[in-house]
């Protein structure tokens, strides 16, 4: 994994994105998440394409929602023994 892949999951373990679906005129991706689960602003593209690839390793996941609302993006359970494996190790 690289050290992209890795701040793109652990930002989706901490609860740092939503998934804009564009329903609102704007195009559909990633955004961050302010404190109060708002959108904070969009999320640069070179860390969307990492959170794509991320998707289709099942690390994480877009949690699915009717609406317009932006919606979080959470690490799997698979995307969090990763990170759990791979703190480990740095602390060794």
């Amino acid at each position: 994994m690289t050290q992209n892949e890795l701040n793109a999951l652990r930002h989706a373990a901490e609860g740092s994105l939503l998934f804009h679906n564009g329903l609102w005129g704007t195009p559909a991706g990633y955004r961050w998440a302010a404190p109060d689960g708002s959108s904070a602003g969009q999320v640069p593209q070179w860390e969307c394409e990492t959170l794509d690839l991320l998707e289709r390793r099942r690390l994480i996941a877009i949690r699915p929602a009717t609406g317009a609302r932006d919606v979080p993006v959470v690490a799997t359970a698979a995307g969090i023994r990763l990170l759990s494996t791979l703190d480990l190790q740095i602390a060794a």
